[in-house]
């Protein structure tokens, strides 16, 4: 193990002396250690060091065993000799508690595997893993516990139908524990003697004999499925991809030359003859990124493309996109207030130059991970991508890192995003432009000390990195009202229209900060670039030769930017209730609820939503709120206030809705000289608005081993990441128009939020900028054309 090729030295004091208390006796202790460590020369003591072990006694505070654990630091011996050793002389309880400290993982080497086995036949299922001592094994069939199967193999004697079904392995360690992959096993009997052709016990006459297996592809690959099967009569076969039929796919094998991301998901065969049916298990087929290399866009040619544009003086992009994450509200550290209008006002700017835009805020490191994956999907050859990231963040040795909401007090480099990996990632797609705009801290982090080296890099000329703060230093906020930027964003606003070269647009940036007096001396923008042409983010858009791939990108955008279609809703009572939907970001939608009609008899009535589905974050006292500021949303505005009333509902983090969203709408009215009050419900399904159709929930492809019991209760199923909409784009794009004319930025007014829990930052902030609600008069910020002074907050700190 990793961990124990680390030096006795690592250990922490309180450790090691909790150590010596268990090695301080005479029937197994340091004695006995000392004579196990003579396995190697280095550690054979002589009579002397051992008499001065034993005088420790003499001293009040004196411990043999801590004297002993002294001269074994002094020889460098390391942990994994010392647990030989532990092991040697049977010492359990220094064993689990030295295991217990270096914290030895559970890693499985042997997975059990599926297997059809004859009726009535033994069979043996293994699972071997390593780790601390003491592992233990629990056997399960689905939710039940296996009579027995407390060992690494699991033997069944006599296979029936009671055995048939899916197994997995519970690996225990004290209270740590870790399941193994799921294995099915499948019972089959012969149809007749000497037939040699064994079918399953549920059916006669048609058996699977080859499933499909799973596949990663990268966009470009080739796809094969093959399933076999031995009937009579013989079989057909029926493809199927996210149970939807394919068209014209009926061999006992399915081709695809050229896959992109609209083939990814779910795919299973229905195996059938004249008297039975079979269906093959659903195996998933991810497609990563790749690169479209159309037979047509030739490395010479995109040579020569770029020769005329160089001496035209002009470039062009592809297609631009951009990923924008902010992170506000964490679990464990300081809450921020900038991101959100900081992703806002940059989405509405970058929308404005022909870039297409996921705007996400408050994401776990899962969600991260799965952004990036999709942002770089929607890359390609010529593309710009802008990857903006506002929230708490840190960087070590030359590598910054993002800090997701659910990152721990103490987080290193293994809970975060790392931003040089994914500029690796992006290089493969052979992107135009990569521009890195990184609003967060890049202090130091104590708890990380691991110096990660990233891939070699292709010399691209094409990086351009923008950094909030120089390196060691803090970025902050500003504070003005509810409504919150960073100081980077308050400045970038005002020059990342300008038709310049990035770098040149950026060092203007930099200039304009530097000028500011409250800023000098605190916080400096810095750039790092290699870009060596005139890109600029105002290029225009060019498209490439490869349809395919431009298809792609458009048809994943817009996924995730689908809003249901607005609808009426009539109520036994003549009441007609209209349902809207806008987006605030790629994940947080509005709805709201308006009565168009009502009868004259009724003198009062209202529609309110309730029972959401699980998943999305609601806030039950923000629901059904008459104005958008009292339902949370502070960006956000109403085209037309004289129209008639309505109620607004903000759901956030749409990317944990795991199915389609529901809600009950609830009509609330009174009839004329009636006291009661009368209720009429209506349940509503939408599917899964924006962001939630690409399942950014989902776990990554061919990770099966679950970390709680909870994982024994379903059984694996892969589902698509999402549905096929290519038919669908001119309808999709038409929704976007639609809701975009609803709601427009309020640039004029400034609106209010209620207070947000805040914790303090682990590292000691500058009193200067937190103690005093106001900054000296001298060190004012202006703003918007004002000259109220703004209230400076630390920003982005780990």
């Amino acid at each position: 193990m990793e961990e124990c090729n680390l030096g006795l030295d690592t250990l922490s004091d309180i450790a090691l002396t909790r150590l010596a208390e268990m090695l301080d006796n005479s029937k197994c202790g340091w004695r006995q250690l000392a004579e196990a460590v003579t396995e190697q020369p280095q550690f054979r003591y002589s009579e002397k060091e051992l008499t001065s072990c034993s005088l420790q006694v003499l001293s009040a505070r004196g411990s043999p065993g801590r004297y002993m654990l002294a001269l074994l630091i002094d020889r460098q011996c390391s942990l994994a000799f010392l647990l030989q050793c532990l092991r040697k002389i049977e010492h359990h309880e220094a064993l689990n508690l030295l295991s217990t400290s270096v914290m030895i993982p559970i890693e499985i080497l042997v997975q059990p595997q599926g297997v059809q086995v004859p009726e009535g036949s033994c069979l043996t299922l293994t699972c071997r893993a390593v780790g601390p001592l003491g592992l233990s094994y629990q056997w399960f069939r689905r939710e039940e516990e296996v009579l027995g199967g407390n060992t690494s193999m699991l033997i069944l004697n006599t296979v029936g139908l009671a055995q048939e079904g899916d197994y997995i392995c519970r690996i225990n360690a004290g209270t740590k524990c870790v399941f193994s992959e799921w294995a099915r096993v499948r019972l089959v009997r012969s149809v007749g003697a000497g037939s040699g052709v064994m079918f399953p016990s549920s059916v006669s006459g048609l058996c699977i004999t080859q499933q499909p297996c799973s596949q990663r592809l990268s966009e470009g690959d080739k796809l094969f499925l093959e399933c076999s099967a031995q009937a009579n009569p013989p079989a057909q076969f029926q493809w199927y991809h996210n149970k939807q039929l394919v068209a014209k796919a009926n061999k006992s094998f399915l081709k695809v030359p050229y896959v992109t991301t609209a083939h990814r998901g779910t795919y299973s065969c229905r195996v059938y003859n004249l008297y039975h049916e079979l269906w093959s298990d659903n195996i998933q087929v991810d497609i990563g990124p790749g690169s479209c290399i159309d037979a047509s866009w030739s490395s010479a040619d995109e040579d020569m493309s770029n020769a005329i544009q160089r001496q035209m003086g002009e470039f062009y992009a592809t297609d631009k996109v951009a990923l924008l994450m902010g992170n506000m509200n964490y679990l464990h550290h300081r809450q921020l207030r900038a991101p959100m209008a900081d992703v806002y006002e940059l989405t509405n700017l970058l929308r404005q130059l022909d870039f297409k835009v996921v705007s996400l805020l408050d994401l776990n490191r899962h969600e991260m991970h799965r952004a990036v994956t999709e942002f770089l999907l929607l890359l390609g050859r010529g593309v710009y991508g802008l990857l903006y990231y506002a929230g708490h963040g840190y960087e070590n040795y030359g590598n910054s890192f993002m800090v997701p909401i659910d990152a721990p007090s103490s987080y290193n480099s293994e809970h975060c995003l790392w931003v040089q990996d994914v500029l690796q990632q992006m290089q493969e797609r052979q992107t135009g432009l990569n521009v890195f705009l990184l609003d967060m801290c890049r202090k130091r982090n104590l708890n990380d000390d691991i110096i990660q080296q990233p891939g070699p890099l292709k010399v691209t000329a094409n990086i351009v990195f923008g950094y909030a703060t120089c390196v060691d230093a803090e970025a902050f906020e500003v504070n003005d009202d509810d409504l919150t930027n960073g100081i980077f964003i308050s400045f970038l606003k005002k020059r990342l229209m300008e038709p310049e070269k990035v770098t040149v647009m950026l060092d203007k940036v930099a200039e304009d900060m530097g000028r500011c007096t409250l800023t000098r001396g605190r916080q400096a923008l810095e750039l790092r670039s290699n870009l060596s042409e005139r890109r600029t983010l105002t290029d225009r858009i060019q498209a490439s030769d490869c349809p395919v791939m431009a298809s792609t990108r458009n048809l994943q955008w817009s996924i995730a930017h689908v809003l249901p279609e607005s609808r009426m809703l009539w109520f036994r009572c003549g009441v007609k209730v209209q349902l809207g939907f806008a987006a605030e970001f790629s994940n947080i939608m509005i709805i709201y609820t308006r009565i168009l009609e009502k009868p004259k008899e009724i003198t009062s009535c209202s529609a309110q939503l309730s029972d959401f589905t699980e998943g999305p974050v609601t806030d039950l006292k923000r629901t059904n709120q008459v104005s958008l500021r009292d339902a949370g949303s502070l960006l956000l505005t109403m085209d037309d206030p004289q129209e008639q009333p309505r109620l607004y509902t903000r759901l956030c983090a749409l990317q944990r809705l795991k199915r389609e969203l529901s809600f009950t709408v609830c009509l609330h009215y009174q009839y004329i000289n009636l006291d009661e009050e009368v209720l009429e419900r209506q349940t509503v399904t939408v599917g899964k608005p924006l962001v939630s159709k690409l399942n950014l929930h989902e776990p990554r492809p061919y990770h099966s081993s679950p970390s709680s019991f909870s994982a024994l209760h379903t059984i694996p199923d892969s589902s698509s990441f999402f549905e096929d909409l290519r038919a669908s784009l001119p309808s999709i794009e038409t929704s976007l128009t639609e809701s975009a004319e609803s709601y427009c930025y309020p640039h004029a007014e400034i609106l209010r939020s209620p207070s947000q829990k805040t914790n303090e930052p682990e590292e000691t902030l500058s009193p200067e900028f937190l103690t005093s609600d106001e900054p000296p008069a001298s060190k004012s910020l202006t703003h918007a054309g004002t000259e109220n002074p703004f209230k400076f907050t630390n920003f982005h700190s780990f």
